[in-house]
């Protein structure tokens, strides 16, 4: 890297820094607010992008040769504030994977490895797979194979048919035989019926040999064709896993220490690595690699979304986004190691104060109002929750056994049951939908239509749990129905009502631009923090299992707005 370069890519800022205070520790990637020097770095790339003119279609404004809707495409930009030797405060700026089919863009820090390089390991491997893939698909689209493939349907349907009518006619036989065996035969002629028996088996049998036989021919010619497809595609298999473990060499990460680590070595005990498409492409590792290898001090770090939401994420243009988790935990863990952050919000352990008031109770069952911020049952780092807060309470000989769940930010009513008989009798009215719940929320912008139903199919984001995606492929169907209760201030206080139990389900819905576009107030992950997230499940119709009626348990909440 060259002076020249390096002074290209290391900004200063244009406003009065003075009067901020630098922070004391980096910023925890996975869960923060921007750090003032950030939102400041942040806010002059945003204006540099407005003005910048880019051959990548941002869904933001048209762009000439850019006007189909699949090729509208937002990005994740990040800076890096960054300490030089000579005491200054700059930043640095990075984007996500490639931006205008490219990896290189002045002011921007390079890539870690660069894949776009024509001879290097990607773009050579890339061709020696199509060479394979092209191979592949001209031998599958033989029509031989088709015509080989209904013949032996055919002649197994035939065969199967042939044999049948057989056996049936054995069968007529076989009882006129019986029939006869009643007369007083001699023993010349039961000798004679039983030939007949033995004959009709030995021609099954030997029909069923020969169209046996007859199939056999056909499946051993379409099977030299199908075995050549299976042996060029475990070849293109193995030449795939070698070419990225080559990629994955090619990705070294450097620390404050200065020690490397590469992908294969970050990943080796991760199952899933083999799955991570894009590891290292993201703008926390580029910035930080960019800083180590020129000396520079990083301060604190923040990501933003640039453009149109992608249809399965919820993306809002500007808003700040933490590092992702499946790609980005694993590098940053290393890179980031000898540096001290701030702590993790999400295993702080929750005040031992908080009281959980139990709003019904009988010899079976109770409820209880679950606080915002406290877990439904035993997290991986955090033991404290309901349902060992309720285990204390009722005491042995009975147990606790929560119901069902609601995320940890959500409020309101959790049923608890005393013994297990009861907890098998209420999961089976959750798992036939029998129990009603409603659930009161206040969502940032003001809802149109009165009433309605969404309806957006939902699984996990692998690469970046807990967050949920929008999926029509591999999504779990999900329903939530609404009703808009007061709207006021530019917000909207609505009832959900959810007809399924998906994991974030009213949080997507509510947010997703395909739902009602609105985020819940407070929600940190699909919209912006505030005090709480405004979610309270406030009520619910259960059959209670022993007392053999309806029951309501209301618990109302007031947000303010």
């Amino acid at each position: 890297m060259n002076s020249e370069d390096f002074n290209a890519n290391f900004h200063l800022f244009e406003q009065n820094i003075t009067g901020i205070s630098t922070p004391d520790k980096f910023t925890f990637p996975f869960y923060y607010e921007p750090h003032p020097l950030a939102v400041l770095a942040s806010n002059q790339l945003k204006a540099q992008l407005e003005k910048i003119q880019l051959q990548h279609n941002f869904g933001l404004t048209h762009l000439e040769n850019h006007s189909d809707e699949e090729l509208v495409i937002g990005k994740m930009f990040g800076v890096l504030v960054v300490k030089n030797e000579k005491n200054q405060l700059g930043f640095l700026q990075a984007f996500s994977g490639k931006l205008a089919n490219s990896n290189h863009h002045e002011g921007f820090v390079p890539p870690v490895f660069d894949i776009l390089t024509e001879d290097g390991v990607f773009r050579t491997g890339e061709k020696e797979l199509e060479i394979f893939t092209k191979q592949i698909n001209d031998l599958e689209s033989n029509p031989e194979i088709e015509k080989l493939t209904l013949e032996l349907e055919n002649s197994i349907q035939v065969s199967n048919e042939k044999i049948q009518e057989i056996k049936t006619e054995i069968k007529l036989r076989k009882k006129k035989r019986d029939e006869k065996r009643k007369e007083n035969l001699s023993q010349e002629e039961l000798e004679a019926l039983k030939k007949e028996s033995f004959s009709e088996q030995f021609y099954l049998k030997k029909t069923t040999s020969k169209l046996k036989d007859d199939q056999l021919v056909i499946k051993n010619k379409l099977d030299l064709l199908l075995n050549e497809i299976e042996e060029l595609k475990t070849i293109r298999r193995d030449k795939s896993s070698s070419i990225q473990k080559q990629l994955f060499a090619a990705y070294s990460f450097l620390n404050k220490a200065g020690k490397t680590k590469d992908l294969n070595a970050i990943f080796a005990h991760i199952p899933t690595a083999s799955k991570i498409a894009g590891a290292g492409e993201c703008c926390a590792p580029k910035l930080l690699q960019y800083a180590f290898i020129n000396n520079l001090e990083p301060i604190c770090i923040a990501e933003f979304w640039w453009g149109q939401s992608p249809k399965s994420e919820i993306r809002v243009h500007e808003h700040y986004y933490p590092a992702c988790r499946g790609k980005c935990e694993p590098i940053l863990g290393h890179m980031l190691e000898g540096i001290e952050m701030d702590p993790n919000p999400l295993i702080e352990l929750p005040d031992a104060s908080i009281e959980l008031p139990i709003i019904y109770e009988d010899e079976f069952l109770l409820a209880v109002n679950k606080p915002a911020e406290f877990l439904s049952v035993p997290g991986k780092t955090i033991n404290d929750s309901v349902a060992e807060r309720m285990k204390k309470y009722i005491q042995a000989p009975n147990e606790a056994f929560v119901v069902h769940r609601l995320d940890m930010s959500t409020s309101g009513i959790l049923l608890v049951a005393k013994d297990l008989e009861t907890y098998k009798r209420l999961q089976k009215q959750f798992i036939k939908h029998s129990i009603q719940k409603r659930y009161v929320a206040l969502l940032d912008g003001e809802i149109e239509n009165e009433s309605g139903q969404i309806e957006l199919p939902l699984r996990v984001d692998i690469e970046d749990r807990p967050r949920q995606l929008v999926c029509e492929e591999f999504g779990k169907h999900a329903l939530t129905e609404y009703e808009v209760r007061e709207r006021k201030n530019g917000k909207t206080l609505i009832y959900f009502y959810p007809k399924t139990g998906r994991t974030h389900q009213l949080r997507v819905h509510a947010a997703h631009s395909l739902g009602l576009n609105a985020p819940i107030i407070g929600d940190d992950l699909y919209g912006d923090k505030a005090e709480r997230l405004c979610l309270h499940a406030e009520w619910i119709d259960f059959y209670h299992p022993w007392k053999k009626e309806r029951m309501q348990i209301h618990c109302p909440i007031e947000f303010e707005f």
